[in-house]
């Protein structure tokens, strides 16, 4: 770890940052750096985590119009 940042939060986003780290027992920092893997991580798609999650039928993005069931 070599690289040091300053960030200005709200009071609100810093209030949570506070109580997450002391519920959960490790650093501020430590959370910053999981949730900064996160975002790295997720390539700036994070809609990718939806994939597969859908219900309906398994050629639904071929089907032309809808059944009426």
């Amino acid at each position: 770890m070599g690289n040091t940042i300053t960030v200005r939060l709200p009071d609100e986003l810093a209030q949570w940052l506070e109580q997450s780290s002391r519920r959960a027992g490790v650093s501020k920092g430590q959370i910053i750096r999981n949730e900064l893997e996160k975002a790295r991580d997720s390539n700036g798609r994070p809609f990718l985590r939806l994939a597969g999650a859908g219900k309906g039928p398994r050629n639904l993005s071929i089907r032309k119009g809808f059944s009426k069931r």
